[in-house]
């Protein structure tokens, strides 16, 4: 079995197809540096990222397949899970082999990475519906998330159409990282030097009372009382909630927790 380890990044992954390619290999699995080997690995390279193979292929790529098969691959990326690198190198190396096998669900890594692109779509369509916001004492709307999948490059242009006039921060507490809009220019992408010291609750999404607007405080009570009132309990069915809205979110949506 030969197995290539890799350095995790998506450039890494397309360096892997380059040195693949070159070497005349195919190999059976590509791996994080420092996954745990297979039992019966008998030839084991290690790829060197680089930004110019990385491109090379890219823009191949782009030459073979249609535009929604590159924008699934791109988006199969920010699901994150550790499964995807080898289903993902081995289509993209098929492809260089084969031509476009975006539609071949007969192969198992075309499907499987189809599948896992499929599931960050959906993620961010339940983000796009669950995300709830708070207003801070300076005018800026604030919202903490902690999806499953790295979805918050694919929401931030839904969010700046919908609230184009006003300032937001929206926050990944899971990968210490967010966008912030000023109301004006493109969202930008921010970290915190010191996350103890930002004035909201990571765990809960709430900001801290010292800046949370008056008004938002009003709005959050009137809105946990309205959905207590429209939830007639003979008719509550906890299955088909949990189905379409997840528990995983409900820490940071506000008909769900008091403060």
């Amino acid at each position: 079995m030969t197995v290539y380890t890799f350095d995790g990044t998506m450039d890494g992954l397309l360096t892997a197809v380059f040195d693949a390619y070159a070497l005349h290999e195919q190999p059976e699995q590509l791996l994080k540096s420092g996954d745990a080997l297979p039992l019966f690995c008998e030839h084991l390279y290690h790829v060197t990222t680089d930004e110019e193979k990385a491109r090379r292929v890219w823009t191949g790529l782009e030459k073979h397949l249609p535009r929604e098969a590159m924008k699934l691959i791109s988006v199969s990326w920010l699901s994150e899970l550790p499964e995807l690198p080898t289903p993902l190198f081995l289509y993209i190396y098929k492809v260089f082999r084969q031509g476009d096998i975006s539609h071949n669900f007969a192969d198992d890594d075309v499907l499987s990475v189809i599948d896992i692109a499929h599931s960050v779509l959906h993620e961010q369509l339940r983000m796009k519906q669950f995300i709830r916001f708070q207003k801070a004492k300076d005018g800026t709307y604030l919202a903490v998330v902690s999806p499953d999948h790295n979805v918050l490059p694919l929401i931030t242009d839904h969010f700046s159409d919908r609230f184009n006039d006003q300032p937001w921060l929206i926050y990944d507490a899971k990968r210490h990282y967010g966008f912030y809009y000023d109301g004006k220019a493109a969202p930008i992408r921010v970290t915190f030097e010191d996350e103890a010291a930002v004035p909201f609750n990571l765990n809960n999404g709430k900001l801290n009372a010292e800046v949370l607007s008056h008004d938002d405080q009003l709005f959050q009570d009137l809105w946990r009382t309205y959905f207590k009132a429209i939830c007639i309990k003979e008719r509550m069915n906890p299955r088909k909630q949990l189905k379409d809205m997840p528990r995983r979110y409900w820490k940071y949506m506000t008909e769900k927790n008091g403060r």
